[in-house]
């Protein structure tokens, strides 16, 4: 069962994906940072983006809110990240990249 994690993340610096970035989606890089512990991306499972519409009203423009991708990390454990689109106008412009869930996979658990 994943563990809800909700948190944001470090990317590696300089690591991002150029041609995912060229055709409009995030540069994903090749690992994270998170609770100062460095994980590199071995697998990527999955991805979907996530898309509503401007405000609360119904015939309002639909904008691309986040992406999401479902990762095989270095210490075995699968992870859901998001990258968000726009910033919280609050937060910090640079936190973009979050961890939704960790979930420990049967390697994990057996080592």
């Amino acid at each position: 069962m994943p563990e809800l994690i909700s948190e944001s993340i470090t990317p590696h610096a300089g690591t991002f994906d150029a041609t995912a970035m060229g055709t409009g989606r995030p540069g994903l890089p090749t690992g994270f940072s998170w609770r100062d512990e460095s994980f590199e991306i071995t697998e990527v499972r999955s991805e979907w983006k996530e898309s509503s519409r401007e405000g609360s009203q119904a015939q309002g423009e639909l904008y691309l809110r986040r992406h999401y991708f479902v990762l095989l990390m270095s210490d075995g454990s699968l992870w859901t990240v998001y990258f968000i689109r726009q910033a919280f106008r609050a937060s910090s412009p640079k936190k973009r990249w979050f961890l939704y869930t960790r979930e420990a996979t049967s390697d994990e658990t057996a080592g």
